[in-house]
């Protein structure tokens, strides 16, 4: 079985750089600032599993700053057409070109002034001859041993159609903020909405310690705030160094219970990892994974710099980011 699947992936591999290597690059070229230059509304429509393709097309479009949605074609024909405008492209996706719903929406879609753009496997079809622009999406083959499932038919339409968002999101220079606000819920959202401040703790739930204090002292202070370390800050709460649980069972290790007396600015870590206020919590999370041979638990928030709390990696993993 598992010799089979093998030989799968390799056919699948084989098919698909066939397609890469026949793509026509110009006519890609001109459908993609046709769709840039457009004014109104990119619609989608399809039959089968041509339809869900165009479906998550029209949907990736929208999110990432295109307008754009999916029109079944047996709703446009009754009545649903009526959305269709002018300066709106109408986009066929079909592998044979020559699927029945989608050619008795031209001459109505003409009808309306659309343009119309189809996306085929077959540029002697219909539904290319009709069009306004085709373009062909070569395959040699379904990976299906009857040549029957759409598997590469399908492939390809989904990686045209995703290098078309992609450059129309580059050329609109689509940023991550308006990204943010169409993706509010979710990891997606929470990736670039949530920030250090969102999560930290802040104020008397900080742990802190002048660097003269002597370990002994600040023992309950290191374990009633429960964040790991003691923030060593001078008079201006500015960030001095770090001393963490870690650094308390390696001294106790090495120098014995003796080092109770020692004063934290001898034990402490200098200059320690700081982010800042406005940071992206997924930022913060990849500073504190950034060696995985000295993975670090929490970093100082700093705001011009001055200490104004403390950010856990178990708080951003509650939040759902990972």
């Amino acid at each position: 079985m598992t010799k089979i699947v093998k030989e799968l992936f390799r056919e699948q591999h084989t098919l698909l750089n066939d397609f890469f290597h026949r793509i026509d690059l110009q006519k890609s070229e001109e459908i993609f600032h046709r769709l840039l230059s457009c004014k109104g509304v990119l619609i989608f429509s399809g039959v089968g599993k041509s339809g869900i393709i165009s479906q998550k097309l029209a949907m990736t479009l929208l999110s990432t700053g295109t307008k754009s949605f999916y029109l079944p074609p047996s709703n446009a024909l009754h009545g649903d057409i009526g959305i269709v405008g002018k300066e709106d492209i109408l986009l066929l996706m079909s592998k044979s070109g020559e699927t029945e719903e989608l050619l008795q929406l031209i001459p109505f879609a003409r009808k309306k002034g659309a343009t119309i753009i189809s996306i085929v496997s077959n540029p002697h079809s219909r539904l290319a001859q009709r069009s306004d622009l085709f373009i062909d999406l070569p395959m040699e083959k379904e990976l299906c041993p009857f040549d029957l499932a759409p598997t590469i038919s399908t492939e390809v339409q989904l990686i045209f159609g995703d290098v078309l968002a992609m450059a129309l999101m580059r050329a609109k220079k689509f940023s991550l903020s308006e990204y943010a606000l169409n993706h509010p819920a979710g990891t997606i959202g929470k990736k670039i909405t949530l920030k250090v401040k969102d999560l930290m703790i802040r104020g008397k739930d900080i742990p802190k310690c002048s660097p003269n204090d002597r370990l002994i002292d600040v023992l309950p202070e290191l374990s009633s705030k429960k964040c790991g370390c003691l923030l060593a800050l001078d008079e201006q709460e500015k960030l001095l160094g770090i001393f963490t649980d870690g650094d308390l069972r390696r001294s106790l290790q090495s120098q014995g219970s003796g080092v109770l007396e020692e004063k934290i600015g001898n034990l402490m870590t200098s200059s320690p990892k700081c982010t800042i206020v406005d940071a992206l919590a997924i930022e913060a999370m990849k500073q504190m994974e950034a060696d995985p041979q000295r993975l670090v638990h929490m970093l100082a928030v700093l705001e011009k710099n001055k200490l104004v709390g403390i950010i856990r990696m178990h708080d951003i993993v509650q939040a759902g980011l990972t």
